[in-house]
């Protein structure tokens, strides 16, 4: 994950504050947080002591995992059909009305 501009210009100072993640409520406080603490220790040395809140971030923005664990739930439940543990109505749950909202 890059923080920093590979060519810093007065354009990329300018717009720089354009990409970040603090209008969205899901990741803001996590992107505050790594970014404090990489002020604190720098850029280098802030990307060793920082790991932490850096992975945290980028989990967050990324969701990896989340669309790991949805793929394993996927491949299980269509293992489950294949074996005939479960019927072709119950592969997946039941959509809510259409007025329920």
């Amino acid at each position: 994950m890059a923080l920093t501009p590979f060519f810093r210009l007065p354009l990329t100072d300018l717009t720089g504050c354009l990409v970040n993640h603090q209008t969205y409520d899901k990741c803001g406080e996590l992107e505050m947080n790594m970014m404090e603490c990489l002020e604190a220790y720098g850029g280098e040395r802030g990307k060793k002591m920082c790991k932490d809140l850096i992975d945290d971030f980028g989990e967050c923005v990324n969701m990896r995992k989340q669309m790991l664990r949805v793929e394993a739930m996927r491949k299980e439940r269509f293992r489950q059909y294949r074996a005939g543990e479960r019927k072709k109505e119950e592969l997946y749950a039941e959509s809510p009305r259409i007025d329920a909202y």
